[in-house]
């Protein structure tokens, strides 16, 4: 950054100032955070990170996060053992996971629940390590009476994006709401004039801002470094499964009649 510091404008160089004196600062920021901060636009912040050699802003924050981890290891709040390693990273789990919810709100979960419910067609978008979020919601959908459709390969998700038409809906599953496949997955669906329904963890990611309606489900972990260090879909999958259970709710006799269907089903496949 120093080598770099003559070519760059005056205003480039007072966030390059801010995001060198705190790397930690910086990782927990978005780049209009760090703008408002510094007193310039949000561009001068993409400006910057592109001189620095990142695609964007997100890769610089993500590059910060890296350099954070390699320099300072996180303790070992354990015992010393796997048994307390393990019972350490439940205990943080479940510190947090009162809020899950705390993103989420009457109105959008309404909205959500009345869109999968309506829709003629519902087509799931998780790519990265929302994909088994993703196959578990149309799994469990299918088994409500809610017939939902995910292809593992993006470009196949992309092109059955772009196929949706205005009486159908795209569920997009995505822990960082960042994702390049997934965001072009949305804008295919968008541009197709269907309903976009997103669950991600941040409310100011990509996602949650090109949907229609988002349930916002923070991540369990305490910021956006340790998200990124250690990555957890925990939180978005309880969200996941209650969601499914308010869609059969609301689907009445329809609900309950697929319910009925799957246990049966169950009945001739299980043996003692």
């Amino acid at each position: 950054m120093t080598a770099l510091a003559p070519s760059l404008h005056a205003g480039e160089l007072r966030v390059a100032e801010a995001i060198a004196g705190d790397l930690a600062w910086t990782v927990e920021r978005t780049a209009q955070e760090i703008a408002d901060h510094v007193g310039v636009g949000r561009s001068t912040v993409v400006r910057l990170a592109q001189a620095l050699g990142y695609d964007g802003y997100p890769q610089l924050r993500v590059a910060a996060a890296r350099e954070l981890a390699l320099g300072s290891p996180d303790p070992d709040p354990s015992d010393g053992t796997l048994l307390g390693g393990l019972r350490a990273s439940v205990d943080r789990f479940a510190a947090r996971v009162v809020h899950t919810v705390s993103g989420v709100t009457e109105e959008s979960l309404e909205a959500v629940v009345s869109a999968l419910d309506e829709a003629g067609r519902v087509l799931v978008v998780a790519n990265g390590l929302s994909s088994p979020l993703g196959l578990d919601v149309v799994l469990r959908l299918t088994a409500a009476g809610r017939p939902a459709e995910l292809l593992p390969d993006a470009l196949a998700q992309r092109i059955a994006a772009r196929q949706l038409g205005r009486a159908d809906v795209c569920l997009v599953i995505s822990g960082s709401g960042a994702n390049d496949q997934t965001l072009l997955a949305l804008a295919g669906a968008r541009e197709a004039g269907a309903r976009v329904l997103a669950i991600t963890s941040f409310a100011r990611s990509a996602v949650a801002e090109a949907s229609d309606a988002a349930l916002i489900v923070p991540p369990v972990n305490d910021s956006f470094r340790d998200e990124l260090v250690h990555t957890s879909r925990a939180a978005l999958m309880l969200v996941t499964e209650a969601l499914v259970d308010a869609v059969t709710a609301r689907r009445g006799d329809r609900g309950r009649a697929a319910r009925a269907a799957v246990l049966a089903e169950l009945g001739t496949a299980i043996r003692e």
